[in-house]
């Protein structure tokens, strides 16, 4: 079953942010990476408790969303399989639309069509975006090399 993302979201409120700090903080401080499950408890809008058990990996997940929220950060989660529209790619690698399409057109990044629609998976996204991000950080490593071996002035 395949997955389409909406990128619409709002950053959280001041409110917001201060739970987040709060929470982070305190789940951090017991979470468990020993334990495949951990328990959690949850009060209702009558105060009751209900005691909840949860994979540690979505605790140490929940962890991280705190931590985005308590910085002010909105935040999506897209699963892997999900599917994106050409203009959800280009923004996620900062690029235009059209520029995009050229690369999809170009083999440089798989897609395949929904009708007359092109979809990027967002798994096949994310593994292109870290190939590229990996070839700016050699090019730059290779131009400082480059820049010592020549003495211009860059200490």
């Amino acid at each position: 079953m395949s997955t389409t993302v909406d990128f619409t979201m709002e950053l959280p409120a001041d409110v917001e942010v201060r739970a987040a700090v709060q929470g982070q903080r305190v789940l951090a401080a017991h979470l468990s990476t020993a334990l495949e499950t951990q328990s959690i408890q949850i009060l209702d809008h009558n105060n009751q408790a209900h005691q909840v058990e949860l994979p540690t990996s979505a605790l140490r997940l929940l962890v991280d969303i705190l931590a985005e929220l308590a910085d002010g950060n909105a935040v999506k989660i897209v699963p892997v399989q999900a599917e994106l529209t050409t203009q959800d790619a280009a923004d996620m690698l900062n690029v235009s639309r059209p520029h995009l399409v050229k690369l999809l057109e170009q083999g440089a990044l798989p897609f395949f069509k929904t009708g007359k629609h092109r979809r990027v998976r967002f798994a096949d996204l994310m593994q292109f975006k870290a190939a590229r991000e990996r070839a700016s950080e050699q090019a730059m490593k290779e131009l400082a090399e480059q820049a010592q071996e020549l003495s211009l002035g860059y200490e």
